[in-house]
């Protein structure tokens, strides 16, 4: 009798012990405050617009495989698209982080800087020598504009995944900007010199410089500037 009391008694103990577990493995966790409220205007609106204009530049590169003939511009396309692509699996994630929804605002829009649609046209039919002028003027376009948006975003943003992913991608384009300069006289540089020699041997030089642009205090104000130019 006293066996069979010992024996209830333990059971008794063992599956109050298998409730006690239950019931911490089923309470909520205590969490923080919300990654999403760290995210402000700037944030978002820099993370909205770099997603549109990192998948457009990086459309351009995938087609250096087939339509150059040079190698070097292929590899350089080759690594570029890679950098734009690791930068666009990042800026995704950021904004699941921030809690926006992806509502693509700036899908099918020509935003200044970004490669644009009728560019990706010319480029799927130009083989050689004019597609590298349609891949280099497009990328030097869109990296010179990630710059100044970049800067923007470290300049006005708050939170610090998104400045920190601002300040690598800064750092690619400029190391990009570099690349392409190098790529030598198969390609124009930021500002191009033309010289046409007249039958009298006169030259005559042509200078078209590429309009500077300066970084804006903030990148919600670089985005609403931008949306008042766009082209649909």
């Amino acid at each position: 009798m006293q066996l069979r009391r010992h024996l209830l008694i333990l059971r008794a103990w063992t599956l109050l012990a298998a409730l006690v577990v239950t019931g911490c493995t089923t309470q909520q966790p205590v969490t923080g405050p919300s990654r999403a409220a760290a995210f402000n205007a700037t944030d978002t609106a820099w993370i909205q617009l770099m997603i549109p204009m990192s998948e457009r530049a990086h459309l351009l590169t995938t087609l250096a495989a087939t339509r150059t003939t040079d190698p070097t511009v292929t590899d350089l396309a080759s690594r570029i698209g890679t950098r734009l692509d690791q930068e666009q699996t990042r800026l995704r994630a950021l904004l699941d982080l921030s809690g926006v929804p992806d509502t693509r605002p700036h899908e099918g829009h020509n935003m200044p800087g970004m490669v644009s649609l009728d560019t990706l046209t010319k480029a799927r039919a130009a083989t050689g020598k004019g597609f590298d002028q349609l891949l280099t003027d497009g990328l030097r376009a869109h990296f010179a504009q990630s710059e100044t948006l970049c800067a923007s975003e470290q300049a006005s943003g708050r939170a610090k995944e998104a400045k920190d992913l601002a300040a690598t991608v800064e750092g690619n384009a400029a190391e990009a900007l570099k690349e392409l300069t190098r790529l030598g006289p198969g390609t124009r540089t930021a500002t191009t010199t033309e010289t046409t020699t007249t039958p009298t041997s006169a030259t005559t030089t042509t200078t078209t410089p590429t309009s500077a642009t300066t970084p804006t205090s903030a990148t919600a104000s670089a985005t609403a500037s931008a949306a008042a130019t766009e082209a649909p």
